[in-house]
């Protein structure tokens, strides 16, 4: 043991060291100790800080709906750990959704499937590896870059790969077809089928005859099961919209003013006669216009804006007609159809549809595009993206070059540099990494404003197509280049003029990049995981936006809204990791450790995120994400596959031996072709759409909508006899099914029956507080489907179902210009003062009806603070007309 360490610590001589210092060991001890180090003291500063700074580690608490919110945590230091973990499965679909849950469990699986093969390949490979006849020294003696080409032993790298292939294909399978049977699930829940958006679609591209002629677009889609609701053709206004901005920002200035009033009016209240302070005034168009009163004057402007609002909606069906419509079908399986059929015979004609449209979710500038130039603007943005990449590797290709150490080291500045052995170490393990980190996180901004300007209907179809494209970028620029860089120039320039020699420099450089996979992975492990739980830039925004900005208690309420994930990036780079991982993991078996850390960091980390930081209410695509990852996952394989059959033929002789390997390694890669084959046949077609039978199943048997579904089979566990006390049927069933969904991808289907017939105490365990028996909620298409069941599995915020009348749809599904109310709703402080009651009379009445002046769920506290309840529904209380506005006025609590 003593000679192994003093070899590998050993080191290869001067010109070896400064030919490459990556790959020392001094090197990556450096990189270990200090992103241990950091991720440390931000995770004990997290550890810390949570219980003191709710509003930024807790904000899910108290600032969402109050069937969503998670329970307070006590506050020890480590009492997030087994709170986060004692959440079941069903209590994170009901809370953040099923997007969210499928990623988390995504994560759990890589994190499953790396614990597997760090165990395998860091027992089984690296002795074989350190007994290799190369004599590496450092990293590279436990690589596979220490065996001889003619080495027996390549063939237990070949065997265990093959056998980590089998796992991970096994495990995808496994977690498809539990995401196959959540997602129908979700589909036909009430929550979601009740929505009038799940009923709908969103065609582009219409041609202007169908536009006009309402009808004859409802007679097109009409033959579909249950027929046509209602067509809402999408239209615009400029003048329109340019009125209600103004609006929106007079309505803005006018309750910042009326706050800052009340304030000044409570702060003298406590003082005897005192005189209330004079208005504020502003000049009426811009710095040359007459100066006058400035509550009188906005709430003049506002009520002209909003009469105009008002007349507005009655010749809405006037304003210019887009070329694109929503169909709302009476049955949910029409929608589905819609979407994949073939709706026109001319090219490009109604050529693209999208199910569950959010009116919040549409880019409504982009439904009036021609289908031809959007065509063009999706050819540019292809090809724009395939300059920005050349171009983004060259940048960075020229930023790591220049902060190598052995270029620095030239300049007198960086001479202490040359002789310092951990500095070097620590500079070469760091700061490239932490460059390259920096510079992918400018890429999104750049790749969705691409995806918006090719006419992208929706934000969330921008994001699930930024999904690969990010992806694709990340697997180029990060890891082929960035990474592989100093393989890639040492392959080329050992080659020129012996391009023959290409591929048997591969089996010498490409193990020399282990260093850097593993030094990335090290500080995404712990500094990034550490980074993502601290939120240190939400924390400072948290408590500085109120301070310097928030002057309003909406201000004040919107400030405490929890921050959203972006899926579209972190995603993406998951993915990336395991595509490191993997493809590294017969090259250098250490590499699988860190990538197991990795993800089991970020599972237990998210797990908290999803339950007590995010709420992303927009991303509710019943998990349409996953498939995206798994697809990711695949091409992983695929390259990993690759890597070893270049591997074999760098290493071949002529002989039998050489000539088999390359043979079982083709056989791999025919397996995993097999079993991709097998998954874009079973599993692919029903991951986005609702198939038929399952849509006739829940017509003729309406309970099966909102039942977890058994997604190993139908055989069921012991029956009641077994039981030392009854139980309720539904929630035994209930309770048998969730193990299937926990486990059933991970553990055969027969060992579960059989754990389940032996402990039969384990359905007795409630999956949730909320687990009492309920009864099945019928599916009708109106608002009481919601029901119950929605305050169990509420999924979504917004529920505009099928039970709204046609007129209140074609508003609520109209360009938010179109939908804008036309009135006006202010959140002020009431304060203590009698005159600031009086002036909110004046306000209103200067409104002419039109502006609603709300004091509930405000107040100003002694010290002239304004604050803001969390827990008042101001929804509940806005006027949406001037009726309502007057009835208000009537009942106001005084």
């Amino acid at each position: 043991m003593a000679s192994f360490i003093e070899d590998l610590l050993a080191d290869n001589g001067v010109s070896a060291k400064s030919k490459d210092e990556s790959n020392s060991l001094a090197t990556f001890l450096a990189s270990l100790v200090f992103n241990i180090v950091i991720a440390l003291v931000i995770f004990f500063a997290f550890c810390l800080l949570r219980p003191r700074f709710r509003r930024v580690y807790a904000p899910r608490t108290y600032a969402v709906e109050r069937e969503k919110r998670s329970q307070k945590i006590g506050d020890g230091i480590f009492a997030w750990i087994p709170a986060v973990l004692r959440v079941p499965d069903e209590d994170i679909i009901r809370r953040s959704g099923l997007d969210t849950y499928m990623f988390l469990r995504s994560i759990r699986t890589m994190f499953i499937m790396f614990s597997v093969i760090a165990i395998i390949t860091c027992s089984a490979l690296i002795p074989l590896n350190i007994l290799g006849t190369n004599n590496k020294r450092g990293l590279l003696q436990l690589s596979i870059g220490n065996l001889a080409p003619e080495s027996y032993v390549i063939w237990a790298h070949i065997g265990i790969f093959a056998l980590l292939v089998c796992w991970v294909m096994w495990s995808i399978i496994g977690e498809l077809r539990v995401y196959t049977q959540l997602r129908m699930w979700w589909l036909t829940n009430p929550e979601n089928s009740s929505r009038a958006n799940a009923n709908m679609v969103l065609v582009t591209s219409v041609p202007d005859k169908l536009v006009k002629d309402e009808q004859r677009l409802a007679d097109i889609f009409d033959v579909l099961p249950g027929g046509v609701r209602q067509v809402i053709v999408s239209r615009q206004s400029k003048e329109l919209a340019a009125i209600v901005t103004k609006r929106d920002r007079l309505a803005r200035r006018l309750e910042q003013l009326l706050t800052a009033y009340a304030v000044k009016c409570t702060a003298l209240s406590d003082q005897p006669g005192y005189v209330a302070p004079k208005h504020p005034t502003m000049r009426t168009h811009g710095m040359w216009g007459k100066r006058v009163d400035a509550f009188e004057y906005l709430a003049s402007e506002i009520a002209m804006c909003n009469h105009y609002i008002a007349q507005s909606a009655k010749t809405r069906h006037e304003y210019k007609p887009q070329s694109s419509a929503l169909i709302l079908f009476n049955q949910q399986i029409a929608a589905h159809l819609a979407a994949q059929a073939v709706i026109d015979y001319k090219p490009l004609s109604m050529g693209r549809v999208s199910t569950n449209v959010d009116p919040q979710d549409v880019i409504w500038s982009n439904l009036d595009m021609n289908p031809w130039n959007r065509r063009i603007r999706g050819y540019l943005s292809f090809l724009v993206t395939v300059a920005l990449t050349i171009v983004w590797t060259l940048v960075t290709a020229f930023l790591m070059g220049l902060v190598q150490i052995k270029n620095l080291s030239i300049l007198d500045q960086f001479s202490w540099l040359r002789d310092n052995e951990f500095a070097i170490g620590l500079f070469s393990g760091i700061v490239p990494s932490a460059i390259l980190a920096l510079l992918m996180t400018m890429l999104p901004t750049v790749l969705r404003l691409l995806l918006r300007l090719e006419g992208t209907a929706t934000r969330s179809e921008i994001d699930l197509r930024l999904l690969h494209r990010y992806y694709f970028f990340q697997v180029w620029n990060v890891y082929l280049v960035t990474i592989f860089s100093s393989s890639i120039v040492a392959i080329a320039a050992n080659s020129i003029g012996s391009p023959g020699k290409i591929v048997e420099l591969i089996q010498t450089q490409v193990p020399l990049s282990a260093t850097n996979v593993l030094i990335y992975v090290l500080l995404l492990s712990f500094i990034g995981a550490a980074k993502e739980i601290l939120q240190g830039v939400p924390l400072a925004l948290r408590y500085l936006v109120p301070i310097l900005f928030a002057r309003t208690p909406r201000a004040l309420y919107r400030a405490e809204t929890p921050s959203r994930f972006d899926w579209a990036t972190n995603i993406p780079t998951h993915s990336l990791i395991f595509l490191m991982g993997f493809s590294y993991s017969f090259i250098a078996p250490i590499v699988n450790i860190f990538v197991a850390i990795y993800f089991g960091l970020f599972y237990l980390i998210y797990r908290y995120q999803f339950l007590y930081v995010y709420n992303d209410q927009r991303w509710s695509l019943g998990g349409l994400s996953f498939p995206k990852a798994v697809k990711q996952m695949l091409v992983a394989v695929y390259i990993s596959e690759i890597y070893l059959l270049l591997m074999m033929v760098a290493k071949f002789q002529v002989s039998v031996n050489a000539i088999m390997r390359v043979i079982v390694v083709l056989g791999v890669i025919a397996g995993t072709l097999g079993a991709h084959w097998y998954i874009d046949d079973v599993y692919m077609p029903a991951i986005k759409y609702l198939p038929l039978k399952k849509a006739a199943d829940v017509e003729r048997t309406p309970h099966l909508a909102g039942e977890i579904p058994n997604v190993v089979g139908n055989k069921l566990g012991p029956s009641d006899k077994h039981l030392e006390e009854p139980l309720v049927a539904e929630q035994r069933h209930r309770r048998r099914n969730w193990i299937y969904i926990m486990y059933g991808s991970v553990v055969p289907s027969f060992l579960l029956r059989l754990a389940i017939w032996t402990f039969p105490s384990v359905l007795r365990e409630k999956v949730s507080d909320s687990d009492e028996p309920r009864p099945v909620v019928p599916r009708q298409l109106t608002t009481e489907t919601i029901g119950d069941t929605a305050n169990r599995l509420g999924m979504r915020d917004s529920r505009l179902t099928l039970g709204e009348d046609a007129a209140e749809l074609s508003r609520l599904f109209a360009c938010p210009a179109i939908r804008a109310k036309p009135v006006s709703n202010l959140w002020v402080p009431m304060g203590n003062s009698v005159l600031f009651a009086r002036l909110l009379w004046e306000v209103e009445y200067y409104g002419q009806g039109t502006i609603l002046v709300i004091t509930q769920g405000a107040e100003i506290s002694p010290r002239g603070k304004v604050c803001a309840d969390m827990d008042f529904s101001l929804a509940s209380v806005e006027a949406s007309d001037k009726e309502g506005v007057a009835h208000y006025q009537r009942t106001r609590p005084m």
